[in-house]
């Protein structure tokens, strides 16, 4: 599995212009999956995103978790994530597992996400998502399983 980690001051998802997912403050995490990915990946992603010490402590250094600060995730899935342009312009997508493969592990995630104690805001798998962040930092990071 691969996650885009930003860390934001707000961010939401919307489908049809409807909010389906909100958070405050924490990390907004765009989440990929790849035809190996299993549930262990997703949970060992889900510790790695809430133990992420990106959040600055009381002397300004990035030291701090979601844990730590009380922040939430926006967990919204995004197959693009393993798009391959080795060979051209037009991104090959053979890599991001099929949907059915990939939504229940974009759902544990989440779920797994939330039972270690991070508030959690998801977007609509298979839908045409539109999401809005104020970036804070930027931190922007890849992580990966």
């Amino acid at each position: 599995m691969r996650a885009l980690v930003q860390r934001v001051t707000s961010a939401s998802v919307t489908v049809g212009g409807e909010v389906v997912g909100e958070i405050g403050a924490g990390l907004c995490v765009l989440v990929g999956v790849t035809h190996d990915d299993r549930s262990a990946h997703a949970t060992k992603l889900a510790s790695k995103v809430a133990n992420l010490r990106v959040f600055d402590d009381d002397d300004g250094v990035m030291n701090r978790s979601l844990l730590e600060t009380g922040g939430a995730a926006l967990a919204v899935s995004q197959f693009t994530l393993y798009g391959d342009t080795v060979r051209g312009r037009r991104p090959s997508w053979v890599a991001a597992a099929k949907p059915e493969v990939a939504e229940p592990l974009v759902e544990s995630f989440a779920n797994e996400l939330a039972a270690l104690g991070v508030p959690v805001a998801t977007g609509r798998f298979r839908a045409d998502m539109q999401v809005a962040l104020v970036n804070d930092g930027p931190v922007t990071l890849l992580l990966e399983t």
